[in-house]
């Protein structure tokens, strides 16, 4: 890339491109970051232990650094920031940087990269993470120039927050981490504006609200957008001004207080079976900030008698999957600024009053009449005991559906999971990184006997930094979504789901001297969470649950609303 367009205003003195990419990172304010070293990236590294600003935290895997950069971002609205070497170390990033782009988390990735002499040539430790990473990154670049350094980190940051956010990543060889420079801030950029700058508002506001005045049963379905453009306040007003019922995706859950009277739950695969028979009854569907994916909307058969309309920043999400009527283009919060006062003040006694009768004869249920603990129970107890506080991290499978069902949450970024791509492993890592950001908050990572194992490791990053992470692990020595699946649909030939055998959670635990404690039975559970919860150490609570239980309501892959299958629906089948 060329390195002379625009004018290059010059430092007194020159400095290495590693020094300038640390100085660049404080100067944006960057106080933390997570990462793992290696050689293609040491002068950088060398560079950064000299920093007295940044706090680099050693991880045990590079796919750890990325996910915790990830639960940092999430619940602090900040850029995460991951370090890795090139090769492994780079390509360990890979799963992470999916992850990011499909839930649109704001993470800059900087890998080292083999001198630019020798790329191409099969060096030791190379490869080619800009080409991997193209169709997931939102920006990636090769920086063949240490001049180039400010220019990249520029756009770089810019795209990363800005409009849709999403990862970004620098690749950054040995030679130009060395090299020197005087060039650390340009004033023209490549990229254009319209990849960070927030757009004008697109479409009729008038036409967009007239059709929502006239709604007798609307409904809000509000998506991971709407905390990403902070604009919870504003669909609370809107909700409470027009009476309109919200239901949220898997990653709006904290958009719209769980409490709230208006608040119908998530909806989808797994959602409310009041959210899903909701979205049948409604006349007139606004999506805020979601993506019509395939867990929720059924081309062709969703909210099929209603009028829908969709607000995105993206436009790529316009018409994607799901045919439109409206469409209103721009940044969710100073849309629905624009939009409210143009709504009318309603009361809609009768919509409402019919969805809360929906709410009481349709709950979320399961059978906990026996003495053996019910995952379900212990959420709902889980929650009581920390009023719902806390920051809570997921990994993926049942103990995600349960989190999602049974714990509420009344503020943005206290629900950390990954959605778009359902990364096992995510969720230890992610609370570690939310409790860097959020030290005097209450962090629990929920996970499951698989999912745990996929990053187990970083419980010596939890250990060495002294987070009090808790850590809740249900065992069923099942992949228990796996064998739900199985069990379902292909006749209980439980094909590899089960695990011959799990470690011992609680002694593994003490190996890096976090205490543990496993339990069985209901009678257990108010001791234990008191044991979990008592303090700000780290804990890792093992929970024995059954391998035949179930998240219910569930809609089958590729089904719709109208075929939801709910608990009591099982029970009447004799298969609860």
């Amino acid at each position: 890339m060329d390195s002379d367009e625009g004018k290059m205003p010059k430092t007194e003195a020159k400095i290495s491109g590693a020094r300038l990419m640390v100085e660049l990172l404080e100067e944006y304010g960057v106080d933390i970051v997570f990462g793992y070293p290696g050689g293609a990236i040491l002068p950088f590294y060398d560079e950064l232990y000299k920093s007295t600003k940044i706090k680099h935290i050693l991880v045990r895997h590079e796919q750890g650094a990325i996910h915790m950069a990830e639960g940092y971002a999430r619940s602090t609205g900040k850029l995460g920031v991951c370090i890795a070497t090139s090769g492994p170390g780079a390509t360990n990033l890979v799963t992470g940087l999916t992850d990011a782009k499909l839930d649109s988390v704001p993470i800059l990735a900087i890998t080292g990269q083999v001198a630019t002499n020798a790329i191409g040539t099969d060096a030791f430790q190379e490869a080619d993470i800009y080409g991997i990473t193209i169709p997931i990154t939102k920006y990636n670049a090769l920086i063949k120039s240490a001049d180039d350094i400010a220019r990249h980190f520029q756009e770089a940051t810019l795209v990363a927050l800005g409009g849709r956010p999403g990862p970004v990543l620098l690749d950054f060889p040995k030679d130009v981490q060395t090299e020197l420079t005087s060039i650390r801030k340009v004033d023209k950029l490549k990229i254009d504006s319209r990849h960070y700058q927030k757009p004008p508002i697109g479409g009729d506001l008038d036409s967009f609200a007239a059709a929502l005045n006239k709604a007798k049963r609307p409904l809000l379905y509000v998506g991971g957008g709407a905390i990403n453009a902070n604009a919870s306040k504003e669909i609370r007003e809107l909700a409470e001004k027009g009476n309109i019922p919200v239901t949220t995706t898997l990653m709006g859950i904290g958009a719209f207080p769980g409490t709230h009277q208006l608040s119908v739950g998530m909806l989808g695969m797994h959602g409310t079976a009041y959210a899903n028979k909701a979205v049948l009854e409604c006349d007139y569907i606004l999506n805020l900030g979601a993506r019509f994916d395939d867990r929720v909307a059924k081309p062709g058969e969703f909210a099929e008698n209603a009028v829908r309309a969709h607000i995105d920043i993206d436009t790529a999400e316009f018409n994607k999957r799901v045919s439109v009527d409206y469409l209103l283009h721009g940044d969710l919060k100073e849309v629905l600024k624009a939009l409210i006062p143009k709504v009318n003040k309603v009361d809609r006694p009768e919509w409402v009053g019919f969805l809360d009768t929906l709410k009481k004869n349709h709950p979320l249920e399961f059978d906990d009449s026996t003495d053996t603990i019910k995952p379900q129970g212990f959420l709902q107890k889980l929650y009581e005991k920390s009023k719902g506080k806390a920051i809570v991290s997921t990994d993926v499978g049942q103990h995600q559906m349960w989190a999602a069902q049974y714990y509420l949450f009344e503020e943005a970024n206290r629900w950390l999971t990954s959605g778009g791509l359902g990364t096992m492993g995510y969720g230890l890592p992610a609370a570690i990184g939310a409790k860097f950001g959020n030290p005097n908050k209450t962090v629990i990572c929920v996970s499951g006997d698989g999912s745990i194992q996929m990053n187990i490791q970083e419980l010596a990053t939890i250990a060495m930094y002294k987070k009090g992470v808790k850590i809740l692990i249900f065992n069923n020595n099942f992949l228990g979504m796996v064998r739900q699946w199985q069990e379902l649909f292909y006749e209980e030939r439980f094909s590899e789901s089960e695990w011959n055998y799990n470690p011992d959670f609680v002694k593994l635990g003490e190996a890096y001297s976090i205490k543990g404690l496993r339990i069985a039975n209901k009678s257990e559970i108010d001791k234990a969470l008191e044991f979990f919860l008592e303090d700000d150490d780290a804990r890792i609570l093992e929970v024995m649950i059954p391998a035949e239980e179930k998240v219910f309501p569930m809609i089958p892959a590729g089904k719709s609303q109208k075929d939801m299958i709910e608990f009591s629906d099982t029970v009447r089948a004799g298969k609860k």
